[in-house]
């Protein structure tokens, strides 16, 4: 690759818990990523707007609020209203496994449960980018 994969990190909706949200950010950077991360109260519309500006190669969304069935469809749909089609939606938080899988079904990309390691994120990110980007 001819640059860092670049990955914005966001927290959508009321939820002011971004301790997670911050270590992944960090984990990231760490891993060699370049991180946007657009801090708290995002609106759907307001993350894939930054996707499109800072040309991300994925979105993570934290998400802790149980918003997940609202939050992430939207950014899907928007995310396909807008033709990137290329950008992994990633994302973790508290998802029951069968939201997870509903949402994988519209086209999210995997759900990291509290728990999941760093080195794991930033490994399915890689390789999602690797076999799904091209530049």
């Amino acid at each position: 690759m001819k640059r860092p994969i670049r990955v914005l990190v966001a927290k959508v909706g009321l939820d002011g818990h971004d301790r997670g949200a911050k270590v992944i950010a960090t984990a990231l950077r760490d891993a060699g990523m370049e991180v946007i991360y657009t801090g708290l109260r995002q609106t759907p519309e307001m993350v894939v707007n930054a996707a499109l500006q800072e040309d991300v190669d994925a979105i993570g969304v934290s998400i802790l609020s149980g918003a997940h069935m609202t939050v992430f469809p939207k950014i899907i749909h928007l995310m396909k209203e807008k033709e990137m089609n290329d950008v992994l939606l990633t994302g973790g938080g508290i998802i029951p496994e069968d939201d997870m899988k509903t949402l994988q079904d519209m086209g999210v990309g995997n759900l990291f449960a509290p728990g999941t390691t760093t080195s794991e994120i930033a490994n399915y990110i890689k390789l999602w980018v690797k076999e799904n980007r091209d530049f």
